[in-house]
Parts: C-alpha cells; structure tokens; sequence
C-alpha cells in the first residue's frame, strides 16, 4: 500500500492523461449549462431597464402585510425582493412539464435529432478555447485549457460554427409548416452572407499573429503594443488599425451567426409566426434556446480570445513593469492576472452577452435584402481589404522595417477612406438605386362623409 501512495506521488500529469482530459470537457460543458438560466434572467433584468419596465425586475416579490399576526413584528410591512431570479425556475419547470407535442406530419427522425444538433456547435466551438495561460510552463492551466489546443483552431472553429445551420434548416425542413421551411432557407442564405467575411477578418488575424491556434493569438498579444519595447501596454489586436476593422467585421458575424437582434430573421415572428421553431415545444423548444444562448456565450469567449487579451484582465504588461520597479504592487497584480485567470475571461465572455441584449433593445430587426446587402456588399470587400493590407504591411516591414510599417499603415488609411467615400459613408450618399431613401405620401381616397345623430328614444 505504501508504494502505490509513493507511485501515485510521482506520477507525472501530462494533457494526454485520460482523467485530465475527462476533466477539461467538465469544466467546458458544465458552466455553459449552468450558466444559460443566468444569461436569460440577465437578459430579462438588462431589457427591463432599458424599455423601462419593472415586471422582470419585480417578479415573486414578497410583501409582508403590517396587520399579520402570523410574522414578527419587526418583518410586519416590509417587502422581500429575489430579483426575479425565481424566474428563469419557473419556465424551466413549465417546459419541463409542458406537454410535448408532436405534429402527425412531422419527418419524426430529422425533427427530433435537429435540437441536438443546434446545441452541438456550442460545446465544440468551446474546446478550442484557453481560459488561462495555456503556454506558462509550470502553470496548472497548461493541463486544463483548452480543451483540444488543436493546431487549425481558426479553420476548425469557422468549420463548425457552419454546422450549427443544420439544426436550423432540418429543424424547419421536418417541421413540414411552410413558415417553419422559410425560417430554415433564410438561415441557410444568411449564413452563405456573412460567412465569408467572418472568415476573411479572421485570416487577417491569422497573418499579424503567424498562428491558428487561438492560445498563440492570446500570446502575441502579451507582446508590447506596436512592437514598441518601452511602452507597457499589451498590443491586443482591436488596438490595431487592422485588428480593429476586423474585430468590427467579426462582432457583426457572429451576431449573425447566434441568430440575434437584428439578425434574427430565421425566427421573425412579425412574418413567420416563430419561425424555424413554430412546431416545437416543451423541452425541444428550450433545447434550442439553450443552444443559441450557450453559443452567445461561446462567441464571446472566441471574440475575447482574438481580439481582446484573452484572459488578461487589463492591457497592461504587468511582467514587464515589475522588471523595473521595485514595488511588489506590479509583482502582486502580475500573480492575480494569472491565478484569476478564468474569472477574467468569464467577465469578458458576461460583456459579450451584455453587448448582445443591448443591441436587441436598441436596433431593428433588418430586411432580409438589407441583410444580403450588408454581407455581400459592405463586409465582404472591407474584410478583404483589410486582408490584403495586412499582407502588404507585414512585407514591407520584412523588407523595409520600421519605414514600411508606416508607409503601408498610410497606405491601408487612404485606401479605406476611398472605400468608404465609394460606399457613401463619409459623404452620405447611395450608388444603389434600389436601396436609395424614399418617401410615401398617404391620401385617403375616400370622401368625408357627415353623420347626423338622431334621438330615437323620444316618448311617442
């Protein structure tokens, strides 16, 4: 007994070790599920705020009458406020106990295997990302994040966010209403729109960092901004002028691609009842909710992991500040920004679904050609040129060095202003004739009639 505790001791924890690996899929799945009632009760609660109703703030509140005798004295009168957080209890016990209905005419096979399929993309697109420094020698994170450090992370996430269509279009498709079908095709000619430029911004991306892996992107942004040693600002990418534009790009597309406001055209309600999900109900229909909520959260993960530091919780080289001062201050945040790191990265992924419910009490739904228009003729070409600039910035910095970074940064900057005096943007024009502004007058083609009211209650 004393020498297995002595080889147990000795064992040598490696990613490969089944437990670990058991492991890091729990600590993924597990949080998202748990998390997905918070997010709607914080969308409940953040709405409310800002339509300015206080239902979902002040559901199950508890008023203690002053004449009962049954409470103490001290509690007669007083109000007992949860939040609304009993809530979200509720409707997941009503769906849970709803009656699940199931129409005659339904491809029964695809109808109940399509809700599985829209929750999956979540929990995979998960794995490939690190929340903690995955590369820190030594660190308990190099075991735990991600998931899968898979070598074409970029490519594997754009492969299977496109999946996540599938649940749609069959959930539609076997539904056998013909709303049901429409809100299935629009999400498969939307994701057609803004997939493209989604991957075209990521590949931009992909150049400044020489990486797919989403854990060397978080690396390369712990690196001083600009490449400027002196400065102690980290150069996480939406500081850059091409990490910006193609942080702008991405946040559209992955808006797009969570189905939410404005982009939730497979779902219009004012046009297609409920859209892909009209035949559903009971716990298929919260199947579905729980996959776009989980791939709301996941999306901001990857948003922040490309775009923001990843886990770091400030842009500021803590490292480097403490290499040249003598206060434990900079030593002391150093060590919290890497033990904390997973509760900086969840606060991150918590904007992003902040970010989502305000934009959904703030905008419009879009028409479906305004859609098309916006992927194919705006984000599209922006993403591309971004793309090229990016190539042509890091050639001339091989071949000219610090010089060619700022001729090819003032080239990117003329040229984008071409495109947006070309797209009417700066100067407020169209070159659409068919999307160009237009008025209706409203005239009432019928004549104004008098009427004459009679009493006809006199006494004969």
């Amino acid at each position: 007994m004393e020498g297995l505790f002595t080889n147990l001791y000795a064992f040598e924890w490696t990613r490969d070790n089944p437990w670990l690996m058991g492991a890091r899929v729990l600590l993924l799945i597990l949080p998202i599920l748990m998390l997905v009632p918070g997010f709607i009760w914080w969308e409940r609660r953040l709405l409310s705020w800002m339509q300015d109703r206080i239902g979902p703030n002040r559901v199950a509140t508890l008023t203690i009458k002053k004449d009962a005798t049954w409470a103490p004295k001290f509690l007669r009168g007083s109000k007992w406020s949860f939040w609304g957080l009993l809530q979200p209890i509720a409707d997941g016990v009503k769906l849970f106990f709803k009656e699940d209905i199931t129409p005659i005419a339904v491809d029964k096979a695809i109808y109940f295997i399509a809700p599985a399929i829209a929750l999956f993309p979540a929990f995979a697109l998960g794995a490939t990302m690190p929340f903690g420094p995955a590369h820190k020698a030594g660190s308990m994170y190099a075991l735990l994040t991600p998931v899968a450090d898979v070598p074409i992370g970029v490519l594997y996430m754009m492969a299977i966010s496109s999946l996540g269509v599938y649940g749609i279009v069959l959930g539609g498709y076997a539904s056998n209403n013909k709303y049901s079908l429409l809100g299935g095709l629009r999400s498969s000619a939307q994701l057609i729109s803004y997939e493209l430029a989604m991957g075209v911004a990521l590949a931009s991306i992909v150049l400044a960092s020489g990486s797919l892996r989403m854990s060397d992107m978080v690396d390369v942004q712990q690196g001083p901004l600009w490449g400027i040693s002196n400065l102690p600002i980290q150069n996480w990418f939406i500081f850059t002028p091409f990490g910006f534009l193609a942080a702008v790009i991405f946040l559209i597309c992955m808006i797009a691609e969570t189905n939410r406001a404005p982009f939730d055209l497979p779902e219009a309600e004012n046009e297609l009842i409920a859209g892909y999900h009209t035949e559903y109900s009971s716990m298929k229909f919260a199947v579905y909710f729980m996959g776009e909520y989980a791939a709301m959260f996941v999306f901001s993960g990857i948003f922040a992991a490309v775009f923001l530091g990843g886990y770091n919780l400030l842009p500021i080289r803590w490292d480097a500040l403490a290499g040249t001062s003598s206060s434990g201050f900079f030593h002391a945040m150093d060590t919290l920004n890497v033990v904390l790191a997973p509760l900086w990265f969840v606060g991150k992924m918590m904007l992003g679904i902040t970010f989502y419910i305000w934009l959904r009490a703030t905008l419009p739904r879009l028409r479906y050609d305004q859609l098309m228009n916006l992927g194919w003729k705006s984000l599209l070409p922006l993403a591309t040129f971004n793309f090229i600039g990016v190539a042509a910035w890091l050639y001339a910095k091989s071949i000219l060095g610090p010089q060619g970074t700022w001729m090819s940064l003032a080239v990117m900057v003329g040229t984008l202003l071409v495109l947006l005096v070309g797209y009417g943007i700066i100067t407020k024009r169209s070159n659409d004739k068919d999307f160009a502004h237009r008025t209706v007058d409203m005239v009432d083609p019928t004549p104004r009639r008098s009427v004459e009211l009679v009493d006809t209650g006199a006494a004969s």
